[in-house]
């Protein structure tokens, strides 16, 4: 007769072969288990699948487009013009798309950092209380309403009498790096300020005792402790930036341009995708196509990101008992 797999004692850890055959007969007894975890797979397909569709679909229309516009045009020529001179150099709106990003990041960056390490190393808990969650508010406006916020206050009533009305138009990257930047504010804050509050007391109560001040025990302890957490948050702000349509589409404009200069007009690569995909292009022209060709390339871009921010949080990564 085969023997069963007994049942550990209290205090006892089964390990091993005896563990699996006990979670094994445990999960064949239980039905509603297995209806969970069949549940559970369900869940996790649907997400590869549609991740698996997306691509298909990008692709699909990315050849189609490729078949008449070769790639030496698309990633060797500097200027985007489609619809007027039929010039397809995608360049012009990968700066775009860089162009907001440095500047927004230039601007929450540290504004986002010092949130945190006020949070975290100085506020009193009744006052994290209650900033953290105001802070946090200010990711659920929607993009629509800061699109409109940078148009009509920001360009028309800071920056254009501020720096002169010659200096600044009304469509600028300026205006919308500026609010992008107060959009992604609280996932910087908000981020680093849990990675900062997650590392052990022990070590800032080590930094104390040997006379360290309160600024050094943030800025030497606890933010290199908190380094991989701090560099996802910023990873995580770039690739909202990077996917935001709105704002760029109403308060930077729509004219593709090769450079970085925050005070000129520029067209990122999701403000492409939505003039064209609100316009008049026709299903199967060379236009509709080449939104999907702008959509696989900011998909590459993202990937990558993602990629490169995977290693770099493994990199920096700090384990603690």
């Amino acid at each position: 007769m085969a023997s069963q797999p007994s049942i550990p004692a209290a205090g006892e850890r089964p390990e091993g072969a005896a563990l699996e055959a006990l979670m094994r007969n445990s999960f064949l007894k239980r039905p509603f288990e297995r209806l969970i975890l069949l549940s559970l797979v369900a869940c996790a397909l649907v997400s590869v699948i549609t991740t698996a569709a997306i691509v298909f679909t990008l692709f699909g229309e990315t050849v189609a487009f490729f078949e008449e516009v070769s790639p030496a045009q698309f990633f060797g020529d500097r200027e985007w013009a489609p619809q007027l001179l039929q010039q397809y150099g995608i360049w012009e709106l990968v700066m775009g798309t860089v162009n907001v990003v440095f500047w927004s990041m230039v601007f929450a960056l540290p504004l986002g950092l010092a949130a945190a390490i006020y949070l975290s190393e100085y506020a009193h808990p009744r006052t994290r209380k209650v900033l953290k969650p105001l802070l946090e508010a200010l990711a659920g406006v929607p993009t629509v309403v800061y699109a409109f916020f940078a148009l009509t206050f920001v360009t028309e009533d800071v920056l254009r009498p501020l720096l002169g009305t010659e200096r600044v138009p009304i469509f600028n990257s300026l205006a919308a790096s500026l609010v992008m930047a107060i959009m992604i504010l609280p996932t910087i804050a908000s981020v680093s300020e849990d990675a900062m509050s997650n590392v052990p007391r022990a070590l800032r109560e080590a930094a104390y005792g040997l006379g360290a001040t309160r600024l050094e025990v943030a800025t030497r302890v606890v933010f290199p402790a908190a380094l991989s957490g701090i560099l996802a948050a910023i990873l995580l702000a770039v690739a909202r930036v990077v996917g935001e349509t709105m704002i760029v589409a109403v308060a930077a404009g729509s004219t593709p341009n090769l450079t970085l200069d925050p005070l000129q007009s520029i067209q990122t690569m999701t403000g492409y995708m939505l003039q064209i995909g609100t316009g008049d292009a026709a299903r199967g022209t060379i236009d509709y196509s080449s939104i999907f060709a702008v959509a696989t390339m900011l998909f590459l871009m993202t990937l990558l990101l993602n990629i490169g921010a995977h290693l770099i949080v493994n990199r920096f990564r700090e384990v603690y008992d």
